[in-house]
């Protein structure tokens, strides 16, 4: 059986998962034109190599209207006090020229992302506002994320459990625990790992991604791996902050 499994030893984010799916992608710059393609206002999705700890990767990134936002979190996802409400995303990805089965993970995703926020600030969801998820690098990076893996189809995916972080993280609500509320609201009955880097090793929109597709969480099963990625975050830790990706057969 084709299976994908992660190794979120270190984490999950956005773009941890894009960067270690394009390593697995048979054209990665194809994908990035076709990602390009679809037309988010100001988006432009590039990838260049990187090396964390010794070890390489890619690290996707991601600018809105030529630059890349301020890497507030420990993976290099964003947040700004903009307001967006789940009717504008779903809005906007409605209108992208995606193939309907990545549209429909996109959706599921966003509506999870929802639900926890609500669940996280007691409120409706049609009410929730999205600070850190709702801006248009977020929406590339799932877009991105879903389309990857209707590319690649695997039949399975499985990923270790998941490393949180430690400390606190500045967000549009204020400092927050880790993992913040809406994290820990997507991570309930998944396995995870607290660990001793002090940071937000696992992000809202790594943890919906993983959510919405992961169908198990446990060791690397007995497979023969075809290809491996390797997707890198922004910040340095003393271990090597990277999300790694394994396709093959189980």
């Amino acid at each position: 059986m084709k299976t994908l499994y992660l190794d979120c030893s270190m984490g999950a984010s956005g773009d941890m998962l894009l960067g270690a799916l394009l390593e697995l992608h048979p054209d990665p710059s194809g994908f990035l034109a076709r990602l390009g393609a679809l037309g988010i206002p100001g988006v432009t999705v590039s990838a260049r190599p990187d090396e964390k700890r010794g070890v390489l990767g890619t690290h996707a990134e991601v600018r809105v209207h030529g630059e890349e936002e301020e890497h507030a979190h420990a993976h290099g996802e964003h947040h700004h006090h903009h307001h967006t409400q789940l009717a504008d995303i779903t809005g906007l990805l409605g209108r992208l020229p995606l193939p309907e089965a990545a549209r429909a993970d996109a959706l599921a995703v966003y509506g999870l992302l929802a639900g926890a926020e609500a669940k996280a600030h007691d409120r409706p969801v049609e009410l929730v506002h999205f600070h850190e998820v709702g801006e248009l690098d977020a929406v590339a990076d799932i877009a991105g994320a879903c389309l990857l893996l209707a590319e690649l189809a695997p039949e399975k995916i499985l990923a270790s459990p998941v490393a949180v972080g430690g400390g606190t993280v500045l967000c549009a609500h204020g400092e927050l625990p880790v993992p913040a509320p809406a994290t820990a609201a997507l991570l309930e009955g998944v396995p995870t790992v607290a660990d001793t880097e002090r940071g937000e090793l696992c992000t809202p929109t790594g943890a919906a991604l993983l959510r919405h597709f992961v169908t198990a969480f446990g060791p690397k099963p007995p497979m023969t791996d075809e290809r491996a990625g390797v997707g890198t975050g922004t910040r340095d830790f003393e271990r090597p902050n990277c999300l790694r990706a394994y396709l093959g057969e189980a």
